[in-house]
């Protein structure tokens, strides 16, 4: 496009007004928008140059003469090599960059001019070749013709396209256009090829040299990126010198969204979200992996500026590293880990053993009352509590004595030698008889007296010292007959 064009869409609502330039670098070619050349009613220009002006400016043919020029003569690696303000070239390889965008805008136009003279022709070609390379060579193919469906389109489109162009050539509405349109739109194709030759020329020298320049910045981002780069930044040592916190935001635009929807606005993205290596990225991931990328730029840029590893190898492994940590997030997480069963019959392993295990252990241990019932008599019918469908069975229940769980004797509490004396002593005490009952007591009830107080041992005491005195020696004898009474 024109500067005055190009200070025109400055100006528009939606379009950038403002990039990252830093001092020294060039400000890079802005790039239109696909929707809002889509928006463009170039339905009534009649000739495509009124909206096409860069071919033959004098910007475009100045920098492919140039080109031309460095071709049949190239700079010497060491004139390559010297500082950035001190090489011709480099300046020449931004301007050629700046330029391929421009042509690159410029296609755009030329193909939606294009469309918009050839669709009362054939409205449905526009859905069925959405490649504006494509679609230009088949318009150029069919031409003016009145029935489309003759017209030999192998080569032009692929054979599944062409099948579709084909049947829907036989129903469409469209009708032929006159000469005057007809001339419009040949024009516009031919302007079309020959901005696409330079397009591949600029894009062939830019290539070329940035594998000279920046060999390893190249390697990572690409050659294109690479070129952005440089220009916007002011050269190599600008990116070298640069944080690499701030290198993926060079080329980052301030957009006027106001009336348009943001969802396809990213912020804080420059050239290096441009390159492939970004793009090729899933998607939530992009941002983490620009960071990533504008990160190694910097130690390429170093790498590059230091004027070592100038075959590029050293961005090839900054690449590989990038590409790995790629597949390290895209990665899905790692699998829950099947164990393997244990052999059969290999006998219980050790576990962890003491007081607090024992204990826990026999807290939990099965009862008797449940093993009996979870046996079962042979032929004999299980009784069952509970009703309808809660019914419980009873196993051996009732059949046999349920044993009380007895704890080991390892599990049981160890007593001091004092308790194992007192122990002791209260079952010598127990044993012996002599001792009084701990529920034994003094007080008698007497029906005359009431409560009375008496010493139970002493009268027991007098008691037996009587019977001694009096029954020691003496002997009874029976007087008659064994179940006989006597009577008064």
């Amino acid at each position: 496009m024109s500067d005055a064009e190009g200070g025109e869409e400055g100006e528009e609502e939606g379009h950038a007004v403002g990039s990252l330039v830093l001092e020294g670098g060039i400000k890079p070619a802005e790039e239109l928008d696909a929707e809002e050349v889509q928006r463009m009613e170039l339905g009534k220009v009649d000739d495509v140059r009124k909206v096409a002006k860069l071919e033959g400016s004098k910007r475009m043919n100045d920098i492919l003469k140039e080109i031309e020029k460095y071709q049949a003569n190239p700079s010497t690696p060491e004139q390559m090599a010297l500082p950035t303000h001190s090489n011709p070239e480099y300046n020449l390889i931004v301007q050629a960059n700046n330029l391929s965008v421009d042509v690159d805008n410029e296609i755009m136009v030329v193909h939606k001019f294009i469309r918009d003279h050839y669709a009362p022709k054939f409205p449905e070609l526009e859905q069925l070749v959405t490649d504006p390379q494509m679609y230009i060579r088949s318009v150029r193919a069919l031409g003016n013709a009145e029935d489309p469906t003759k017209v030999n389109l192998q080569g032009v489109l692929p054979a599944a396209i062409i099948m579709s162009v084909l049947v829907t050539a036989t129903t469409t509405s469209g009708q032929p256009l006159s000469d005057a349109e007809w001339k419009a739109v040949e024009r516009a194709c031919d302007l079309s090829d020959r901005l696409e030759e330079a397009r591949k020329k600029i894009f062939m020298y830019v290539s070329s040299r940035m594998n000279i320049l920046a060999p390893n910045l190249s390697a990572i981002v690409g050659t294109t990126t690479a070129a952005k780069l440089l220009g916007v930044a002011g050269g190599l040592s600008g990116v070298a010198k640069m944080p690499s916190c701030n290198v993926y935001l060079l080329g980052a635009q301030k957009k006027i969204a106001a009336g348009f929807s943001s969802i396809m606005q990213r912020r804080h993205t420059g050239f290096v979200y441009q390159s492939d290596l970004v793009q090729q990225t899933p998607p939530e991931y992009r941002m983490k992996v620009q960071r990533t990328v504008g990160a190694k730029c910097t130690l390429a840029a170093r790498m590059d500026l230091e004027r070592q590893r100038r075959d590029g190898t050293y961005g090839e492994q900054l690449r590989e590293k990038i590409e790995k940590h790629i597949d390290r997030l895209a990665a899905p997480p790692p699998s829950k880990i099947v164990k393997a069963l244990p052999i059969p019959n290999d006998g219980p392993k050790k576990r962890r053993g003491g007081k607090r295990a024992r204990k826990a252990k026999e807290a939990y241990a099965q009862t008797e009352l449940r093993k009996l019932q979870n046996r079962m008599a042979f032929g004999e019918a299980e009784e069952e509590v509970g009703a309808f469908d809660q019914t419980k069975g009873l196993g051996m229940i009732g059949t046999g004595k349920v044993r009380a769980g007895v704890g080991e004797a390892k599990s049981r509490a160890k007593l001091s030698k004092a308790n194992k004396l007192r122990v002791a002593a209260l079952t010598k005490a127990a044993q012996s008889g002599t001792a009084t009952s701990g529920t034994a007591t003094s007080l008698t009830v007497t029906p005359v007296q009431g409560f009375e107080l008496t010493n139970k041992a002493a009268a027991a005491q007098r008691v037996q010292e009587a019977n001694e005195r009096w029954f020691s020696n003496g002997t009874f004898s029976f007087v008659g007959q064994k179940g006989s009474t006597t009577q008064k």
